[in-house]
């Protein structure tokens, strides 16, 4: 796992200011092409377009399936240790703009055991996090009938039984040396049910392209599944993989975090807390009066409400190189950066949570989003198991 003295991204700690390009000669992953780009469904997403999601692997064959018409999944989920916050949401919208577009299957697994032994709280904590985390979920609007949330606890009939056949496939010293040292053995097993979150699109529907659009923090699961698939014990092709930058941190370098005292935004923020946030918490890359902004002009590379505009919040590729430009000649000032970006996102917000306030219980919302029992005896089957329970 890189750890240099520089940065340090694993899938459980990201610190220090993160050099992307060597990330990819460690990982063994390619940067998106123009051309690979341009199949994208149009209008190419912003993510795509402005190189947020910069890398991956197996991408042509996804692209390929969705532009000819044929199956296709995206699997994107949530470690429920927490609330959700501007950084955890955005991969749940790309993949709802996806949906949308090619029609392609949504499978969205909540690992709350990973929680469990990763975290220090309670069972009932984690269960709580889930709760309010799938809220949120349901509110960006997928659509229940190409979409399926599994939660590991809940869904363990069929989790558990697809780990325990994949888990026989990866030795302890390949999890040592992806993963480092585990703190417990409940992390050693944690990549078989990973795996089994990956490859279940394929074990329901049959052998396709899936895509998993993740931080580059988490592609080492994603290279443990590419190795059980190409065993091909289970007949199903290597899950393909589209890696992003981390949304900045609001006070600088690092990926934005919902842990710790480090401020973050949370999706349940209201518009005045997201300006307080901004205006006192997000790093500037201006200068330190106006006079000298205005002779010397700001840096909207490590600037952070720039970046949030840029990564996500602004859809216009035109006003955002606008904004860049003027930040640079110093004719828009820090502050007046600060408030567009903070406008930008309390507006997202606000819809966001209108849409959830709109939801029933989550019980009931979750039902029309759950595996059927169909799709869990397919799954079971494709692994090896009897479709049915025997006891």
């Amino acid at each position: 796992m890189p750890a240099t003295d520089d940065f340090t991204v694993t899938p459980y700690a990201v610190e220090g200011d993160i050099d992307y390009d060597r990330l990819l000669d460690e990982f063994g992953a390619e940067s998106l092409t123009t051309e690979q780009k341009a199949q994208f469904p149009q209008p190419v997403h912003q993510l795509i377009r402005r190189d947020v999601f910069y890398a991956g692997r197996d991408v042509d064959a996804f692209l390929a399936a969705a532009n000819e018409g044929k199956t296709h999944s995206i699997v994107t989920g949530r470690g429920p240790s927490g609330p959700i916050h501007i950084g955890h949401i955005i991969p749940f919208y790309f993949a709802k703009y996806l949906q949308d577009q090619t029609g392609c299957l949504v499978y969205i697994p909540l690992s709350d055991d990973e929680k469990y032994l990763l975290k220090d709280k309670s069972l009932d904590e984690i269960h709580g996090h889930t709760r309010e985390n799938l809220l949120d979920i349901l509110a960006v609007g997928f659509d229940p009938e190409r979409t399926r949330i599994v939660v590991d606890t809940a869904d363990a009939d069929v989790v558990y039984p697809l780990a325990a056949a994949f888990a026989k496939e990866v030795t302890q010293s390949t999890v040592d040396a992806t993963y480092g040292d585990p703190e417990n053995i409940g992390l050693s097993f944690y990549p078989a049910v990973q795996a089994a979150h990956l490859l279940l699109p394929q074990l329901v529907e049959g052998r396709h392209p899936t895509l998993v659009p993740i931080a580059v923090d988490q592609d080492p699961h994603v290279r443990v599944c590419r190795d059980i698939a190409a065993k091909q014990r289970y007949d199903v092709s290597k899950p393909g993989a589209l890696l992003s930058k981390f949304l900045p941190a609001l006070e600088g370098p690092g990926k934005m975090s919902s842990s710790g005292d480090a401020a973050s935004i949370r999706l349940s923020d209201d518009r005045e807390t997201v300006f307080e946030k901004i205006r006192n918490h997000a790093y500037s890359g201006g200068r330190r009066s106006v006079e000298s902004h205005r002779e010397h002009g700001g840096d909207p590379e490590v600037d952070v409400p720039y970046q949030f505009l840029y990564y996500f919040f602004e859809k216009s590729d035109e006003r955002v190189e606008r904004l860049a430009r003027e930040y640079r000649d110093g004719s828009l000032l820090s502050g007046e950066l600060k408030e567009i970006a903070a406008a930008s996102i309390a507006d997202f917000l606000e819809a966001h949570q209108n849409r959830r306030e709109e939801l029933g219980p989550v019980a009931d919302e979750l039902k029309q989003y759950r595996l059927r029992e169909s799709e869990r005896q397919a799954a079971r089957k494709q692994a090896g198991y009897p479709s049915t329970r025997v006891f």
